[in-house]
């Protein structure tokens, strides 16, 4: 408001010295008609470098604004503001007045930009690409009445070797009995269309849909025959996955060296083939007594069967030249009752309640900007998976599963509204898929 007071202070001086110096020059006595036109021009010439310079100041008090209201938080916590933060620190969301001036202005002050000829403004500094994401839910919010659409594909290799002792030992060196030795090793395929826009400065929703498409080979020898010969049981499904909607919002005003926090809350749907509709390799039962088949479902499914809902908090912290970032969540998946299980002849097992395990979650990570265009990201991703319940008590043989991936993303900007990011990802537990290989393509519009 200061500036603004002596903007029309200065407009309104400088009308007036004009006219003064008018007065003055018709009370001169002996002054002649071209020296009171010659010194007109001249009041007016100054007058118009005046009004210039005025319209240079009003400029640079508009994008300082835009800026204290960056600083502020009233603007979303973007990949643009991030990306100013990380490259340039608090040097450049400052704009000094001193900056725009010519040689008959003040002396000016300290100034971290070179100054710049009257009423040209400054060029805007290079700013780098967003941070490349590792995770599922992205950390930086889109901007109000702004709209991504993010195709993606995803890719996950994993193979696990189960050992089953059928028999009882006399000493530990000598087994009764049978070995069952199976190898399992699944390929699955995710190609999927994410929305996401950004209802305030500080709300964003989004939908994603999935197609799935999974591949299961089994390599083992048919158990109670004794034979030496190797089969394999493969199997595949192809078929939509579950729909999901997610909300984010920004709980406070972060900065340069300050955290940003931003909640989510995730809801999936059951809208993929479930696991319970598919066939599975059984003549009567699968379980307990008078067992017969491999227990393997024919058709993969491509959902998980149940609802889910998890809330997460992420956090982001600016730190010039790199971005820290990470987040905790909770998954809970809402139990079914009168679960039954589709065998062959179209006979159902009765499998009662089931409830699968909770899944407590944590990543972190850091960003780093190698270029205006290109930037790298690394990090690790943590899930603890609870046990599975059926009909209130822990499911033979299921324990807490811990599941570990190392994560590298690398991040392009193909344009200002275009970019392609790519992920890798490797398995530290032997739970965790072996491999997975993640490429998006978000696009602002």
């Amino acid at each position: 408001m200061r500036h603004l007071y002596l903007l029309r202070f200065g407009t309104a001086g400088v009308s007036a010295i004009v006219l003064c110096a008018a007065v003055q020059a018709q009370q001169v006595p002996g002054a002649s008609q071209d020296d009171l036109v010659a010194q007109l021009e001249s009041l007016k010439a100054q007058l118009a470098e005046q009004r210039h310079l005025l319209e240079a100041l009003r400029a640079s008090m508009h994008d300082q604004q835009r800026r204290i209201d960056v600083l502020q938080g009233n603007e979303p916590v973007d990949n643009n503001s991030l990306a100013r933060q990380r490259g340039t620190g608090l040097r450049a969301a400052y704009l000094s007045l001193a900056d725009i001036q010519d040689a008959g202005s003040a002396p000016q002050a300290p100034s971290p930009q070179p100054p710049q000829p009257v009423g040209v403004a400054p060029s805007p500094p290079v700013r780098p690409p967003e941070v490349a994401p590792l995770f599922e839910q992205p950390g930086v919010l889109t901007p109000k009445g702004s709209y991504v659409l993010e195709p993606s594909m995803q890719f996950g290799y994993s193979s696990s070797n189960r050992v089953a002792l059928v028999g009882y030992t006399i000493i530990p060196a000598l087994l009764i009995g049978l070995i069952d030795v199976r190898e399992v090793k699944r390929n699955t395929l995710t190609g999927a269309l994410t929305v996401r826009t950004g209802l305030t400065n500080r709300l964003e929703v989004e939908a994603r849909v999935p197609y799935v498409y999974r591949s299961d080979a089994t390599v083992s020898r048919e158990l109670f025959t004794g034979t030496a010969s190797e089969r394999v049981f493969g199997t595949s499904g192809r078929a939509l996955g579950d729909i999901e909607v997610a909300a984010r919002y920004q709980l406070n005003n972060g900065g340069a060296d300050k955290p940003y926090y931003v909640a989510g809350l995730r809801f999936k749907s059951r809208t993929g083939r479930d696991p319970f509709q598919v066939v599975t390799d059984c003549t009567q039962r699968c379980v307990g007594e008078n067992a017969t088949g491999t227990g393997l479902p024919l058709d993969l499914p491509t959902g998980s069967g149940f609802y889910s809902l998890q809330p997460s908090l992420t956090w982001l912290y600016p730190s010039d030249p790199a971005v820290f970032f990470g987040s905790i969540s909770y998954l809970h998946s809402f139990k079914r009752t009168d679960v039954s299980r589709l065998v062959l002849d179209g006979a159902r097992e009765p499998l009662g309640t089931i409830e699968p395990g909770k899944i407590f979650g944590v990543n972190f990570g850091i960003g780093l900007a190698l270029n205006e265009k290109a930037s790298l990201s690394l990090g690790y991703d943590h899930s603890s998976v609870g046990r599975t319940r059926q009909n209130g008590v822990t499911v033979p043989g299921s324990v807490r599963t811990q599941l570990g991936t190392l994560l590298m993303g690398f991040s392009y900007r193909l344009s200002k509204d275009r970019s392609l990011n790519v992920s890798v990802g490797a398995g530290l537990t032997r739970d965790t898929p072996d491999v997975s290989i993640s490429v998006r393509l978000p696009m602002t519009f």
